[in-house]
């Protein structure tokens, strides 16, 4: 079974094929390569009885007409189910529920597949913030940075980190996202959106998916309640120790404008083009 690496890091030991597979090498006379793909998170934040625990890569199929029928599934992307079933389509490992991943590593699985699937070449339109030159800036995703997660949890094998508040002094637990809580936020959006919610509320939303406990209390009343009056530097502190630990891969690129040679680090918007290349 052929071999490669995304993102440029050493895999773990190859698995031998399954019987299925290799059957079907028989029958068609080719094989499915299979991809190792590093985990941001280590697999520090995963249980003793996951799958991934303490693992620091993971296996996938690369890409098949298979999945694009995923992709194309308006049943799926109707129930929000397309990401995860595309994710566990393609893992090697089928005891990995993808809902239970890290957001960090669902996105470095997702590039991944991209890349078995499409290319690693990527194609967005930007404008540049010096000239307003609109134009196309294209960018190599096996080149996209990880951010590993460095912070020990507050035990081994959870997804529980502790800081302390600035203003109030409280100690708080916090958890990075999972696929279960994206489902959560698009069933939450989606709720207040039928209800006429205009209130926007995205901030006390995250931050009450975020946190575990705060001061010792993990009472969920109390959480949201606090939550609500909490001072906006405790606030920001929760919000920027999620966004500067958090592990996952960083969707940027070096940007030079083609008009101007001007030069910054450019946010990759995730579009249609990311798993619908054109060409």
């Amino acid at each position: 079974m052929s071999r490669n690496e995304i993102f440029n890091e050493a895999g773990a030991p190859p698995e031998m094929p399954r019987q299925s597979e290799s059957q079907l090498f028989s029958e068609l006379g080719f094989d499915i390569p299979v991809e190792t793909v590093p985990l941001p998170s280590l697999g520090k934040a995963y249980p003793e009885e996951h799958p991934l625990h303490g693992a620091q890569s993971v296996d996938i199929r690369a890409m098949t007409a298979r999945e694009e029928d995923i992709l194309t599934s308006r049943a799926l992307l109707k129930s929000g189910n397309m990401i995860s079933e595309l994710i566990r389509s393609c893992l090697t490992n089928k005891r990995v529920d993808p809902d239970s991943l890290l957001s960090g590593d669902r996105n470095a699985i997702l590039t991944a597949i991209r890349i078995t699937g499409y290319g690693a070449e990527y194609s967005v339109n930007t404008t540049c913030p010096k000239c307003e030159t609109t134009q196309v800036h294209t960018c190599n995703l096996t080149d996209l940075p990880i951010r590993s997660l460095d912070a020990d949890p507050v035990a081994p094998g959870t997804n529980q980190f502790e800081t302390i508040m600035p203003v109030t002094g409280k100690k708080v637990i916090i958890k990075f996202g999972t696929g279960y809580d994206e489902k959560e936020a698009q069933v939450t959006a989606d709720r207040k959106k039928k209800q006429g919610f205009n209130v926007e509320t995205s901030v006390t939303d995250n931050l009450f998916r975020s946190i575990v406990s705060i001061g010792g209390n993990t009472d969920g009343a109390f959480i949201r309640k606090f939550i609500s009056n909490m001072p906006a530097r405790d606030s920001l502190a929760v919000r920027n120790f999620v966004s500067l630990n958090e592990p996952s891969v960083l969707m940027v690129s070096d940007f030079t404008c083609t008009h101007c040679d001007h030069e910054e680090v450019l946010s990759l918007p995730i579009g249609t083009s990311f798993l619908w290349p054109t060409s």
